[in-house]
C-alpha cells in the first residue's frame, strides 16, 4: 500500500468513527420526555444526521423538526421534518428564512413542552436571524473571515448581531425546556462558542468587542456599532445540554489507524489554533528533524486553523496547509502530510483538504508553479489540482473540526 492510499484509508476511518448517529442516541438516553409536545430544531452542517437519528430513536414521540444544513448536506426527507440548505460561512437568504421558521415552531410551546435542540459545526452562519440589516451581516462576516480572526473573536461579533445568538433563542423557547445535543466542533469545549451560544449565557462584554473592531481595523456601520454595545443574556435556566464528540475523537481514530499501519503515533495537540501556512510550515519542520530516525513515526495535530486572505485565489484552510509543508518536506525521504475537514469540505470549494509528499514541491516545480504565489494568492486548491493532491470524501455527516498528519515511512 503506498502512503498516499494509507492516508487514504485513515481519512475514511476517521470520519467513520465521529459519525453522530451513536452520539446522538447516547445523549438521548439521558432525556427526560415531556408531558407535552416535542419539536427539533437542527442546525449545522451535520444537521441532517443529527436529525435522522433522533428521529429514529424517537418515531412519533417527536412531533415536528426543522432542519438547517449546509447547500449540498442534505441526504433526503425524514418523517415529520422539514429540510433547509443555506449559506456557510456566510449566512444567506436561507439561512434567515429557515431560521424564522425555527422560531416560528416555538411560538406556542407551553411549560409541559420541550425543543430538542441538535447542535453542529457551520451552525453560525446556517442559524441566523439578523438584528442588522442582512447587508451589514454579511459585510462583517467577510471581513472577519478575511482578516484572519479566530472563531471565538467571529462569533463574539455575530453574538450581539443576532436575534438568536448570545443566549436569545432559549428565551424564545420559554416556557418550555430545552434539550440540546452538541456535537463538538469548539476547541475547549465551550458551550457559549457552540453556534454562537444560542441556548447558553455569554460570558463575554462590549468591551472585548470594542477590542476586536480596533485590532482588525473593520469597517462597521453606526447599526452595527451600536448594537456592539447591547449586552446579551447573562441568565438561560431552561436548558439542559450534553456534548459529544470532539476533534480528539478524531485524533484518537488516526492514532488508532497509524499503529495498525506500522507507525508509531505521536499527538502534538487536539486545539491548534494558527494560520494555516504556519501549522504547515511547522509540519515540515519536525519532518526535517526526525528524518534519521530508525522507526516510521507520525505526527498528529487537530483542531482549526484559519486563513489570512491576501489573495483572491480558491482553496481551504486544510489544502493550505498541506501545500505550505509541500515547501518544506521536498526531497525527503517517504514523508507525507495531509490535512482534512471531517465535514467533507474545506473552504468554499469540493475538497476535504491536501496531501503532499517530498515529491509534491518538485511537480509543481516542473509545471512552472510557485508554491511561494500560490500561497500569497490563497489559491491552495488550484496547486493541489495540478499535482493530484486534492483530497476529496463529499459531505461526511459530521463536524467536528479538522485533523493534520505528518507520516515519515521507514520499512
Amino acid at each position: 500500500m503506498t502512503m498516499r492510499e494509507e492516508a487514504e484509508e485513515m481519512i475514511r476511518r476517521a470520519i467513520r468513527d465521529v459519525q453522530p448517529d451513536e452520539a446522538v442516541n447516547a445523549a438521548l438516553r439521558d432525556l427526560e420526555l415531556p408531558e407535552g409536545r416535542m419539536v427539533a430544531v437542527a442546525f449545522g452542517k451535520a444537521a441532517w444526521q443529527m436529525a435522522k437519528a433522533a428521529s429514529d430513536a424517537l418515531g412519533d414521540k417527536l412531533e415536528e423538526g426543522i432542519v438547517i444544513t449546509k447547500y449540498g448536506h442534505s441526504r433526503g426527507e425524514i418523517p415529520g421534518f422539514q429540510i433547509f440548505e443555506a449559506g456557510h460561512p456566510v449566512p444567506d437568504g436561507n439561512s434567515f428564512q429557515a431560521t424564522a421558521r425555527a422560531v416560528a415552531l416555538t411560538e406556542s410551546l407551553t411549560a409541559q413542552d420541550l425543543v430538542l435542540l441538535l447542535i453542529s459545526g457551520g451552525g453560525s452562519a446556517l442559524f441566523e436571524l439578523p438584528l442588522c440589516s442582512e447587508e451589514d451581516l454579511r459585510d462583517v462576516t467577510k471581513q472577519l473571515l478575511a482578516c484572519g480572526a479566530s472563531i471565538g473573536e467571529i462569533n463574539m461579533i455575530r453574538k450581539r448581531l443576532s436575534r438568536v445568538k448570545g443566549g436569545r433563542f432559549a428565551r424564545m423557547c420559554l416556557p418550555a425546556r430545552v434539550f440540546a445535543v452538541v456535537l463538538s466542533d469548539v476547541l475547549g469545549d465551550g458551550l457559549d462558542f457552540f453556534a454562537s451560544g444560542p441556548g447558553w449565557v455569554d460570558p463575554t462584554t462590549c468591551a472585548l468587542c470594542r477590542q476586536i473592531v480596533e485590532k482588525y481595523g473593520l469597517e462597521i456601520s453606526e447599526d452595527v456599532r451600536r448594537l456592539l454595545e447591547a449586552e446579551t443574556p447573562k441568565r438561560c435556566e431552561n436548558v439542559t445540554a450534553r456534548v459529544t464528540g470532539s476533534v480528539r475523537e478524531l485524533c484518537a481514530s488516526l492514532e488508532r489507524s497509524c499503529r495498525e499501519f506500522g507507525y508509531e503515533p505521536r499527538l502534538l495537540t487536539a486545539s491548534l489554533d494558527c494560520e494555516a501556512k504556519e501549522a504547515g510550515a511547522f509540519l515540515a519542520a519536525i519532518a526535517r528533524d526526525h528524518q534519521e530516525e530508525g522507526k516510521s513515526v507520525a505526527y498528529i495535530a487537530g483542531g482549526e486553523t484559519v486563513v489570512r486572505l491576501t489573495g483572491k485565489g480558491l482553496g481551504g484552510r486544510n489544502q493550505e496547509l498541506a501545500l505550505a509543508a509541500a515547501a518544506g518536506i521536498g526531497g525527503l525521504r517517504d514523508t507525507a502530510v495531509f490535512s482534512v475537514g471531517s465535514d467533507g469540505t474545506d473552504g468554499p470549494t469540493d475538497a476535504a483538504g491536501g496531501y503532499v509528499d517530498e515529491n509534491t514541491a518538485m511537480r509543481l516545480e516542473e509545471q512552472g508553479i510557485s508554491i511561494a504565489r500560490l500561497l500569497r494568492e490563497n489559491d491552495s486548491y488550484h496547486g493541489l489540482e495540478q499535482c493530484e493532491g486534492l483530497i476529496r470524501t463529499g459531505p461526511t455527516g459530521t463536524n467536528v473540526n479538522d485533523a493534520a498528519c505528518l507520516l515519515i515511512r521507514r520499512k
